[in-house]
């Protein structure tokens, strides 16, 4: 087995731990991040008290961050050993689908939350004014973590490259995790603006 694996994958390119590296920072380190935030308003001081334009800053950190992820992605792939996974057509097709339909989750879930609901606004104090449920959050409850996961194996298969897949799962334990810690820290966030919000209603 161990044979087997080390002829799929080669553990010696410095890129494949770059490449996993950079996965794991990034929603460690904006979590960390969010949660400072939410506590010291550390970016928000940074921007005169301005928690919008704080939090657009941390948008374009997260974007270029994830641009970053996605090339180191790719350059692994590239030093690693090519090996046919799928047989024609299906070798381009069910990656050309999966994609899409990734991407499709990606896209439409920035567009239903906007900027500030995607990219943590609610850390700075900028909340919803209601759960959204339309799709795709009708269809997945994380659709966006999902749908990046899709993109990834998508690139894999479309690259042909059996490392590709072992990142993509480890960029799904990565997610799980991350969710583990977001999700709840998230509701615990509108839970006390709703209580707030019934305090101010009694007053």
């Amino acid at each position: 087995m161990a044979d087997v694996l080390a002829s799929l994958v080669d553990f010696s390119q410095h890129s494949l731990w770059i490449s996993l590296l950079s996965i794991t920072f990034n929603p460690t380190a904006w979590n960390i991040v969010a949660r400072n935030e939410f506590k010291n308003k550390t970016i928000t001081r940074l921007f005169g008290g301005n928690a919008k334009n704080g939090c657009y800053f941390l948008a374009v950190l997260i974007f270029s961050f994830g641009m970053l992820r996605d090339s180191l992605f790719e350059r692994a792939l590239r030093d690693q050993p090519k090996q046919a996974i799928l047989p024609a057509p299906y070798d381009t097709f069910i990656p050309a689908v999966l994609f899409g339909v990734g991407q499709t989750f990606v896209v439409t879930s920035t567009w239903s939350l906007g900027i500030t609901g995607t990219f943590l606004g609610d850390y700075f104090g900028i909340l919803m004014d209601h759960r959204v449920e339309g799709f795709p959050f009708n269809v997945l409850r994380d659709p966006m973590y999902v749908g990046s996961t899709m993109s990834f194996a998508a690139i894999s298969l479309w690259f042909e490259c059996p490392a590709g897949l072992l990142i993509t799962f480890y960029v799904y334990i990565v997610y799980v995790i991350a969710l583990r810690f977001e999700g709840p820290f998230t509701d615990m966030i509108y839970m006390h603006a709703a209580q707030k919000k019934s305090a101010r209603k009694l007053a």
